[in-house]
């Protein structure tokens, strides 16, 4: 429990730490909390927060720093955010116009951009998940025993998958199983096919229901790729935050988390379960196993409907209230666009 006083106190020592990313002193507070506190009174109060664990101090310094759990007391209960309306008209219109729904992959990587520009750290998204509905299958002969499966989905999005197939067909086995399921199943999910085919197995040439058995499996597999749905941009920044720069494990670790995708993931859909922006600080996530690493995210809507996340990764030192618009407006502006098609 903190009276007024020590939320004043632990309120301007985030701040100043934020801006100014140094340890903050007894003096530093006395003069810019606004409170008539002698320097000897600060300071006990700083030693009563840094018993609560809400703040720490360096060894190199007689200042003190938030800790992750500091930043959560002030994220919670302390930040206050500047309207909404204001921020987008006068730092994100000029930004705005990439995100057109031309294609849904260009809006996509368009806001991992944006995200990543305006907040100088790591823009992150999932892409709505692939439909299984499929418009137009093909098969292609690569060479003896490899097969290559064109999957084009409704909204013309293709995926391309390598069959390593145990007869050798030729192109004319190819074109009659490409003509086939195009006639009979196009527009329909790989799951309708995959249980078609079960009842139609007598009536094909057992080399061309295996063939057919065989691209089912891959579009499915196609439709279930879940790592290929977190686009990331913006990791290279993390290199100029002061931050990390000598800490080489970190910096490893977090290049991993961003190469690897599987722990992004499962944030991000936990994510998608919240209303509203969601923050992560440090590791309480239990995901980011990177104590220095706050995650800012909202989920975004098309038509309506929950269908991805987004956010930004960076610093525990970083100012909330500015990744919390950010985040916030451009998940409308992405749900906007997808929802105009």
């Amino acid at each position: 429990m903190m009276d007024d006083r020590a939320k004043m106190l632990l309120k301007t020592l985030v701040e100043r730490y934020i801006a100014d990313g140094q340890p903050v002193g007894s003096r530093t507070l006395s003069k810019t909390s606004g409170l008539e506190l002698s320097p000897a009174t600060i300071r006990n109060v700083m030693a009563d927060l840094e018993e609560l664990g809400l703040i720490a101090s360096p060894h190199t310094s007689a200042g003190r720093i938030p800790t992750a759990r500091g930043y959560r007391v002030f994220v919670d209960t302390m930040l206050t955010s500047r309207p909404a309306q204001r921020f987008e008209d006068s730092s994100m219109a000029p930004l705005i116009e990439p995100l057109q729904p031309d294609q849904p992959k260009r809006v996509i990587a368009s806001a991992a951009h944006l995200l990543s520009n305006l907040s100088s750290f790591v823009g992150v998204i999932t892409a709505p998940r692939k439909t299984s509905v499929f418009r137009h299958m093909e098969f292609l002969r690569l060479g003896e025993r490899r097969v290559l499966l064109i999957l084009v989905s409704p909204d013309g999005d293709v995926q391309n998958r390598v069959l390593f197939t145990v007869h050798d067909y030729t192109q004319s086995q190819l074109v009659e199983a490409t003509n086939y399921l195009n006639t009979h199943y196009a527009g329909r999910s790989i799951e309708d096919v995959r249980e078609g085919l079960k009842h139609e197995v007598d009536a094909l040439r057992g080399e061309i229901a295996t063939l057919m058995q065989a691209a089912v499996q891959a579009g499915s597999e196609a439709a279930s790729d879940d790592s290929a749905r977190v686009v990331v941009s913006g990791e290279r920044k993390l290199l100029q935050v002061s931050d990390f720069g000598s800490d080489l494990g970190s910096l490893r670790k977090m290049f991993d988390l961003f190469e690897q995708k599987t722990q992004l993931m499962r944030l991000l859909d936990g994510s998608s379960r919240a209303e509203g922006v969601r923050i992560y600080i440090g590791g309480e996530s239990g995901l980011v196993p990177i104590e220095d690493l706050s995650v800012v995210s909202a989920p975004y809507e098309v038509d309506g409907q929950v269908v991805g996340t987004l956010g930004v990764i960076g610093p525990t030192r970083m100012a909330y209230d500015r990744m919390i618009q950010i985040v916030d407006i451009t998940s409308r502006l992405v749900g906007n666009a997808l929802s105009q098609k």
